[in-house]
């Protein structure tokens, strides 16, 4: 059986942010989680995202290369590589 979890490894962690470069092969996730401080995410590749809500919805997205976006502290999901080749992004969690 394969590892459906995608790779997360912390570039930095210090007292004001925590910097972490995830990747995910076609159909890996984060798993279900809540974001407990403000972000951004850069994506590295192109990022075809699937995402699952709390509320049982899901929504697709692609997020090109170079692309940046941030979202609010308390943010629920789980991220899913709904593409056919391996994506990744670094996240920056502002402490």
């Amino acid at each position: 059986m394969t590892d459906m979890t995608c790779t997360a490894e912390q570039l930095i962690d210090d007292a004001r942010t925590r910097v972490t470069l995830f990747t995910f092969a076609p159909g890996q996730q984060t798993g279900w989680h809540r974001h407990g401080f403000d972000y951004v995410i850069t994506a590295i590749t192109d990022c075809h995202m699937r995402l699952e809500h709390p509320d049982g919805t899901t929504t697709e997205t692609t997020v090109p290369a170079g692309a940046a976006y941030r979202r609010d502290a308390g943010v629920e999901h789980n991220v899913i590589n709904a593409g056919s080749a391996e994506m990744s992004f670094i996240e920056v969690e502002l402490k």
